[in-house]
């Protein structure tokens, strides 16, 4: 009896290693897991006093192009750009109300506020800008619609568009590098996605947010 299960314990180790080789061979590589930012969401409101643009990401702390990816936490950061000069400060309102008093940026000429979340709204949020004795209430609704891709899926395409180069930061089947996806909004709605090895070297793709189609592409040196 114990000579049969030792046999079949042996077989089984044996086996082990095989099962675990096909397994990997026939399995979809997770990239994703190496995502260290993902901007998810934008939304966007304007009138003719101001323009505020909320953001909605999750990003790596610390933050650096190294090609390593460290865990990540969930950021809001509100921008509002402003025909008067005074302090503002900016509310999301709703469930729960979120929100206090912003700092202005020189560089970008933007009054600037974040805060860390745990879950983040979808669609549309109303939120409220107080200033001096004024105050305004509006609602911001999101630059994705029903045929925007996700920012997973834009890391998909972009995979699959530089193949080559993620062979080359693929190691015994682990890929060494880190990837930085945002959802963009300028003309129109467009996915970034940063591909960064361990030196720091990043492959900048411009994808659009339906297709996934790659419309601009820069290698850094």
């Amino acid at each position: 009896m114990k000579k049969k299960f030792f046999a079949l314990t042996c077989a089984l180790a044996c086996a082990l290693p095989l099962f675990l080789l096909l397994a990997g061979c026939g399995g979809k590589y997770d990239y994703a897991k190496h995502l260290s930012e993902i901007k998810s969401d934008i939304f966007i409101a304007e009138t003719e006093e101001f323009s505020v643009t909320l953001s909605l990401s999750e990003r790596e702390y610390p933050y650096a192009d190294d090609g390593i990816v460290c865990p990540r936490s969930k950021l809001a950061e509100i921008s509002i750009v402003a025909e008067e000069n005074a302090d503002y400060s900016v509310f999301v309102t709703g469930e729960t109300e979120w929100g206090g008093e912003t700092s202005y940026r020189n560089v970008r000429g933007d009054h600037y506020y974040s805060q860390g979340l745990e879950t983040f709204p979808e669609g549309s949020v109303t939120m409220r800008i107080e200033w001096g004795e004024e105050k305004r209430e509006i609602v911001a609704t999101s630059v994705k619609t029903e045929k925007t891709i996700s920012a997973e899926e834009a890391l998909q395409f972009a995979v699959a568009h530089e193949k080559d180069a993620i062979a080359r930061m693929t190691t015994d089947g682990v890929f060494g590098g880190e990837f930085r996806v945002r959802i963009l909004r300028r003309d129109a709605t467009y996915y970034y996605v940063g591909i960064v090895d361990k030196t720091g070297k990043t492959i900048s793709l411009l994808l659009g947010s339906e297709t996934g189609e790659v419309l601009a592409r820069r290698e850094s040196v």
